[in-house]
């Protein structure tokens, strides 16, 4: 009789919380932007303001963690469908600062977004003529593409005069989008290029007191402490020879003659030290010294072991008054020049290739003045991910090899979820550290036939990536609406989205349909994907859990007869208060089994025996928690489709409190 009386009770009482998100927030979004709302709006979420245990208070749009929407600037308002390989500006059309209209904007907040990296801003090397405004030409045998590599800054104190209506003031169009974009609550960050910067270094726009990289430098030397780059003396640059590629893809230009004046040559930035780079080397750079010399020794202060645990404040005080490198003031000058015009933060490209102690230095500086400042590193070297963080002080490196690689891996039918896992584990103790993404400017698209050719393949490896941990997430412009990369443009070949060429993005043009940006365009496969993205992404965004402890499931579920296996994977993100059981599935077809939970998990929420109502975030749909008496088990029956997820949520404190209100109830049963 009491175990009926139990079920009775439990089963009635439907303990979940709606959905993780804030109304709102949401209301003036959802009258500007179609298919933009994030799905099971709920009431009761906490105030951003409130406290979120590990967060290093980077700006969220709700209770959970910074979400970054990647951009390729040039790219992104280009409603241009020419697409012709080595196509010109006025052919294949580019995109401009002023795109970004408040409806676009808008757009990209709704799907979670806190923070816009604007790839490409800094001014650099590009083929267009823009010498009716002072700017130098620049040669096509060393620039990549038509276009040009923003990895090749030309000068950085302004802004690539292709993005500008008005290349002139091109300086006060980005300035009035840094500001558009605070007006949608939205912050700014942009790259910065520490290691190499463009063949014909030469910025117009110096401030007072700045000089550019290499006018002081002592060419007859090799290597110098203040000198700005590394030479070889007594040989002239020579452009590398290639059987296969040629600049422009062969077209003429009056400066394409295989020629390019440098002498003496300097070290190309991947740090080959020919005078003649080969054709795969970064070519159209030179690396940047940094006080390394040629044979691997310093030439500055080594900064103490003690120092990885000491914050920034005490990194700052112990550069104070020691004699550095040139190139070390140069980027310093450069960082605060752009923090003071209103960006509020930095991608910085290839960061392991500079020294560790550059980085407490310059991020130290940083965070002295500015200290919300969000600093992004690109590190693939998982050895030196901790020495980043530690000793270099930055906030977030990529999660690239290891966790995006496995994962990858297990989207293409290739590997198992379990060696995701153990990459999850390997950086436990730095998670919040290290973003999570499926796509960026240097990866294959989620839906090119090289990756997976599908962006339905993407789904569940989305929900595991935004979710999974506290790292924060970062998405790809188009990576919402299934982009495929598939454009030949030119230098940029199919698979990737060209970063070296003028091309228009075809997917992503259809959800901006003419400038509206609301989707209008799109197929009802794509509005059904980029709803998805927006539903998972403000989760990640949102949800307080996101914060909260990890309990993975996948070894436990693996060990018992089910139809789980290393094709799905579970876990729970878990406060005091709310709890998130994820699932997904990487099989392309079907499954259905009973989930089991850890019993000392539940035991150390304090829920009962019984049966609880756990809803779906994204579908509504409800599922039950079966605590078995005794806590002999605790399973969910679930039913996962070909690539689908499920997110259920359960409010442990009503748990709790109906657990309370059974065994209040068995107790008077018990003593009729």
């Amino acid at each position: 009789m009491a175990s009926k009386v139990a079920l009775c009770v439990c089963t009635s009482v439907l303990v979940f919380a709606c959905s993780p998100y804030n109304q709102e927030s949401d209301d003036s979004l959802a009258k500007q932007s179609h298919m933009q709302t994030p799905k099971n709006l709920m009431s009761n979420t906490p105030s951003r303001n409130e406290t979120r245990s590990k967060q290093m208070k980077h700006h969220a749009l709700g209770h959970g963690k910074p979400v970054i929407y990647q951009v390729f600037t040039r790219l992104f308002g280009n409603t241009m469908t020419t697409n012709k390989p080595w196509g010109t500006i006025e052919e294949n059309g580019v995109g401009k600062f002023a795109d970004f209209t408040d409806e676009a904007l808008q757009g990209i907040k709704a799907l979670g977004t806190s923070y816009v990296w604007y790839t490409g801003v800094p001014h650099h090397a590009v083929v267009n003529d823009y010498s009716v405004i002072g700017i130098s030409a620049d040669d096509p045998d060393v620039v990549k593409g038509r276009a040009g590599s923003p990895y090749a800054v030309k000068d950085y104190y302004n802004v690539n005069p292709d993005l500008a209506l008005d290349p002139m003031h091109r300086l006060a169009e980005f300035e009035a989008l840094i500001a558009r974009t605070h007006a949608n609550d939205l912050k700014v960050i942009i790259d910065i290029v520490p290691n190499h910067v463009a063949r014909k270094y030469a910025s117009l726009s110096l401030p007072e007191g700045q000089t550019n990289f290499g006018s002081k430098d002592d060419v007859t030397r090799t290597y110098a402490r203040d000198n700005n780059f590394y030479y070889v003396p007594g040989e002239t640059f020579s452009v590398p020879e290639s059987t296969k590629y040629k600049p422009l893809g062969g077209q003429a230009h009056p400066l394409s003659d295989g020629k390019f004046d440098e002498n003496p040559a300097k070290w190309t930035g991947n740090g080959s030290r020919l005078a003649q780079p080969n054709i795969n080397d970064w070519y159209e750079t030179v690396k940047v010294n940094y006080g390394v010399r040629p044979d691997g020794s310093y030439d500055f202060p080594r900064l103490p072991e003690e120092y990885r645990t000491l914050d920034t404040s005490a990194h700052h005080a112990f550069w104070q008054n020691k004699v550095l490198p040139d190139s070390w003031y140069k980027f310093e000058a450069i960082a605060h020049y752009w923090l003071k015009k209103g960006v509020n933060g930095f991608r910085f490209d290839m960061a392991e290739m500079v020294p560790v102690e550059f980085w407490s230095f310059l991020n130290a500086s940083i965070k002295q003045k500015y200290p919300e400042t969000l600093l992004l590193a690109e590190v693939y070297n998982p050895s030196l991910y901790r020495d980043h963080i530690q000793l270099g002080k930055m906030d977030y490196l990529y999660d690239k090899v290891g966790f995006y690689d496995d994962l990858k891996n297990v989207m293409q039918g290739q590997g198992d979820i379990s060696k995701v896992l153990n990459s999850q584990a390997a950086v436990a103790d730095i998670s919040a550290n290290m973003l999570h993404f499926l796509e960026n400017h240097d990866e294959q698209r989620i839906a090119s036939p090289e990756f997976t050719g599908s962006a339905e393949k993407g789904k569940p490896a989305w929900v595991v990536s935004a979710l999974i941990s506290d790292s924060p997430s970062m998405l790809y412009f188009g990576q919402d609406v299934g982009e495929d990369g598939n454009e030949d443009a030119g230098f940029g070949k199919p698979s990737r989205t060209s970063i070296f060429d003028y091309v228009g993005v075809p997917a992503h043009q259809r959800w901006m349909n003419g400038g509206k940006f609301d989707g209008g365009a799109l197929s009802d496969a794509e509005k059904a994907l980029r709803q998805f993205y927006i539903d998972v992404t403000n989760i990640s965004a949102r949800h307080a859990a996101m914060f909260g402890e990890y309990t993975p499931l996948h070894s436990l579920n693996l060990s018992v007869v089910s139809a789980y296996s290393e094709r799905q994977l579970a876990f729970v993100r878990h406060t005091d208060s709310k709890a998130l059981v994820v699932m997904s599935n990487f099989a392309t077809n079907a499954v259905e089994f009973d989930l089991r939970l850890p019993i000392d998990l539940i035991a150390q929420w304090g829920v009962s025996s019984g049966n609880y109502a756990l809803k779906d975030v994204i579908s509504g749909d409800v599922y039950m928690l079966n605590v078995a008496e005794n806590y002999n088990s605790v399973t969910i029956p679930v039913r996962l489709d070909a690539l689908g997820s499920v997110i259920l949520e359960l409010d442990i404190a009503a748990a709790v409190s109906a657990s309370n209100t059974v065994n209040q109830l068995t107790s008077r049963v018990v003593g009729q």
